[in-house]
C-alpha cells in the first residue's frame, strides 16, 4: 500500500474524530439555550425508543429558554419525564400542549465541572487521533517491510502523517479553548 493511499484513509478518520468531539461539546451547556441540549434525549413512545427531535419541534424563544412542541400532544408527559430524568439539571414545565425548559444560571462550581467534562472529551478525541496515527504509521512501516516503498518514502509518510495529526490536534485545542471561554462567560 502506498503512502498516499494510507493518508487518504487517515483523513476521514481524523475528520470524524473532530466532528464527534464537536457534537460532544454541543451537549455541554453554557447557560444559553440550544436545541442540541435536548434534541437527542431518548424516551419511550409508540412502543419504541425515540429522540425528542424525532417527535417535536424544538425552538429557542428566549436566550435561556427551550420550547418543545410535540406533534402528538399525547406524549408531552413522556417528554417532560425524559427531560427531568436526563441528568441535565433542568426542570421542565408542561403547559399541556408544549414543554418549556428554563436554563438555570450556571454557578462557578458547575462551570468548572463542565470545563472538566470538556477536557475529558478533548482527551478522548486526542486518543482517537493517536490511535489513527498509530494505525497509519503501522501501514507505512508494513509497506516499507514488504519493500513496496523505500526508506525516503517511509520518512516522507511519517512527516505527512504527523502534519495531519498536528492539524487535527490544533482543531481539537481550538474547539476546547472556545468552549472553555464560553463556559466562563457570565
Amino acid at each position: 500500500m502506498k503512502v498516499d493511499e494510507i493518508i487518504k484513509e487517515l483523513a476521514p478518520k481524523l475528520s470524524k474524530a473532530v466532528e464527534y468531539f464537536e457534537s460532544e461539546l454541543a451537549n455541554i451547556h453554557t447557560g444559553r439555550a440550544s436545541a442540541n441540549m435536548v434534541d437527542s434525549i431518548m424516551f419511550e413512545a409508540y412502543g419504541t425508543k425515540q429522540t425528542i427531535k424525532q417527535v417535536a419541534n424544538i425552538m429557542i424563544p428566549e436566550p435561556r429558554q427551550i420550547l418543545i412542541q410535540p406533534w402528538d400532544k399525547g406524549i408531552t408527559g413522556q417528554i417532560e419525564t425524559a427531560i427531568r430524568n436526563s441528568n441535565l439539571g433542568f426542570s421542565p414545565v408542561n403547559t399541556g400542549d408544549a414543554i418549556r425548559v428554563n436554563i438555570p444560571e450556571l454557578t462557578e462550581e458547575r462551570r468548572k465541572d463542565f470545563i472538566k467534562i470538556a477536557h475529558e472529551k478533548a482527551e478522548e478525541a486526542r486518543v482517537s487521533v493517536r490511535n489513527s496515527r498509530a494505525e497509519a504509521w503501522n501501514g507505512v512501516k508494513k509497506a516499507k517491510n514488504d519493500s513496496e516503498i523505500g526508506e525516503d518514502e517511509m520518512y516522507r509518510g511519517e512527516h505527512v502523517i504527523q502534519a495531519e495529526i498536528d492539524k487535527c490536534n490544533k482543531q481539537i485545542e481550538e474547539l476546547s479553548g472556545k468552549k472553555e471561554k464560553e463556559l466562563m462567560e457570565i
